[in-house]
Parts: structure tokens; sequence; C-alpha cells
């Protein structure tokens, strides 16, 4: 597959980087966890705040860096090829200029192939988009990215406007950079031991008429 190849014998001098959009995210309430005392009695109940439905909504657009785990994310109120290839413009400046080549991992969507992005790629001549299998979002890392967003930037949390989502946003992206680590694919995370083959014995009983 050429998306194993690229990532087990990177060209020299190249990025890669790992592109996708987050949403639609509302401006709402979002569930945190919160201890409780077991042993409590009478025994606590778990509570929410009760919200009547979302105030805004938008996109989160975000690129990371596997290499380094740097990324870089911009909320736009919807998802279209103006902000997309925008988005790009602003990834492309944060990367090194002595990077030859950059390649972009994204899925097909329709808007990753639209003719401003062929008009991006004639004035960016470093890019080069590589486009993973369909039904293959595994292959994304930022697709797992997006859970420790959610975590750092909604949980928890309540929303009355859209400005509010994106300074949270903007807050917990510069959180993740400064405590970054690069992303693996195929690495098993931390909490799930490997499972241990079992072996199973099984008794037949004859049962004669």
């Amino acid at each position: 597959m050429a998306l194993e190849t690229l990532r087990k014998e990177p060209p020299a001098n190249s990025v890669i980087l790992d592109i996708d959009e987050m949403g639609p995210v509302s401006a709402k309430s979002y569930p945190g966890q919160e201890a409780l005392q077991v042993n409590a009695r009478p025994a606590e109940r778990a509570k929410q705040e009760i919200d009547y439905g979302r105030r805004a909504f938008g996109y989160v657009y975000g690129a990371l860096w596997e290499t380094t785990g740097d990324c870089w994310t911009e909320c736009y109120p919807c998802r279209c090829a103006v902000h997309f290839v925008d988005f790009l413009s602003y990834v492309d400046e944060q990367i090194p200029a002595d990077k030859e080549r950059i390649y972009a991992i994204m899925d097909n969507l329709e808007m990753h192939h639209c003719r401003d992005l062929l008009l991006f790629m004639i004035h960016h001549p470093r890019w080069e988009f590589v486009y993973q299998p369909t039904y293959a979002a595994y292959l994304n890392l930022i697709e797992p990215w997006w859970k420790v967003l959610r975590s750092l930037a909604l949980k928890g949390k309540r929303f009355e406007n859209w400005q509010q989502i994106e300074e949270a946003v903007k807050k917990a992206t510069a959180y993740w950079n400064a405590h970054k680590h690069p992303f693996v694919c195929g690495r098993r995370r931390r909490h799930q031991p490997p499972r241990c083959p079992r072996k199973f014995t099984f008794k037949v009983k004859v049962l004669r008429i």
C-alpha cells in the first residue's frame, strides 16, 4: 500500500501531514467526568446541566505532523473549498522552508478534489496529496487526535457562542503543542495490554438411547 510505503520509507527532507475536518462542532454543553462517592449514603447521582440545544456550530480544520507531533487547527463556520485552501495556506506557512516535500494524507471527500486545490498545488509545488482508501479512516492519524482535542477543548464545558469554541480550540492546540509526542501508525494504546491466546477444553457427552 502506498501509505505504508510512505511511512516506512519517507523521502529525505520531507514532511508527512494528516489532514481532516472535525464537525459540525456545536456551541452547547459537553458532559465531563466527576468523581462520585460510591459508598456515600444516600447515594450520589451524576448530574448535568440542562441544555436546550446548540446555539451555533462550525468546523475545526486540523493538520498533524506525524514524526514531530506538531498540530495546527483553525475554526471555520462551514466546510467548503475556500476555507480548505485557506487552511492549507496557513499550514504551509508553519512548515519550515527547507522542507522540500510535503505529503498530505486525506480522505476522499469531494472538497479534497476541488479545482481550487489544483491552483493551490501550482503555487505550492512542494505539496503532494495522498488519498487514503475508502472505509480506511484508521490510516489517517489525525482521527485519534480528534479525541485528544475534544478532551482538552470541549469536555465538561458549556459554550454560549462559536467564539468561545474557537478560543477553547486555540488554547487546547497550544497546550498539545507544548506537550506533543509523535504519532506512530499501528501502535497499540498503552492502557490496552496485548491479548494472550487462551486455550479452551470441551467435554463431549454421548447420549445413548
